[in-house]
């Protein structure tokens, strides 16, 4: 199993609030540009645009290996941090599956709208084909759709379960749509990007955005997932866990 080793800068450095300011900024000149293309009732690619620009103000240095597929697909990927949907979106424009509690969180829950997040209830049952149903509308629509099986963030040194419920939406699948996992890297410096344990976004992000220089997170796309795989759930999270696993050297 690979290790990290953690080191977090734990005092707020004014640089944090530079980081922010210039994130405001963009979203003050990109906000115009969104809202006209949405006037005429077309799909923004203003969303994406503005998450790659908050990664790269972030300081995060993306790099891919692999082939990502475009259209009509379900990544599944492991999750680290906020800084995942950045770098995520910023290089496929993709959107995500999310938790409802997100939905009324002041500018990001707009923002994660916005850019066509499935909002879910993970812990309501009773909404689950709902929620399956919207998922597939969301990938027969084209747009890729991100999903973060493990359910919360986790610190590097292991994946946690994935969960298969969602993954319904995909059980089985039109032809047309794809399941590829994604591998997200961040290397020796995991442990300082981590969002984990009791620590509140807000808190979380000043700590990220107060690191000096910039750092890398590598991207990999792994071998999609052959339709005759696609009837049961749990085989493509057991398979799609131990693909990422591979990929980042965890046992």
């Amino acid at each position: 199993m690979a290790s990290h080793s953690i080191v977090r800068v734990e005092r707020t450095h004014p640089r944090a609030f530079v980081r922010i300011a210039a994130i405001v900024a963009v979203l003050l000149v990109l906000l115009p540009l969104h809202l006209l293309w949405r006037l005429f009732d077309r799909q923004s690619p203003i969303a994406g645009l503005f998450l790659r620009s908050v990664g790269w103000i972030a300081g995060v240095d993306v790099s891919v290996t692999g082939s990502p597929i475009r259209r009509k697909v379900l990544y599944i990927a492991n999750h680290i941090s906020w800084l995942d949907v950045p770098a995520l979106a910023g290089q496929t424009r993709c959107a995500f599956v999310a938790k409802a509690d997100m939905k009324p969180w002041p500018l990001i829950g707009w923002l994660t709208t916005s850019n066509n997040t499935v909002y879910v209830e993970r812990e309501a049952r009773h909404t689950a084909h709902h929620q399956a149903t919207a998922l597939q509308r969301g990938l027969l629509s084209g747009q890729p759709i991100t999903l973060f099986p493990e359910g919360t963030t986790a610190d590097g040194s292991a994946l946690l379960p994935f969960r298969s419920s969602l993954i319904a939406a995909v059980t089985p699948a039109p032809d047309e749509i794809s399941i590829q996992p994604i591998a997200l890297d961040y290397g020796p410096i995991v442990g300082e990007i981590a969002w984990v344990g009791e620590e509140s976004f807000g808190a979380n992000a000043l700590r990220v955005l107060s690191r000096p220089g910039r750092f890398p997170v590598r991207i990999h796309f792994l071998a999609p997932l052959s339709h005759e795989d696609f009837a049961d759930r749990k085989a493509i999270a057991a398979h799609s866990r131990a693909e990422i696993a591979a990929a980042l050297g965890l046992g």
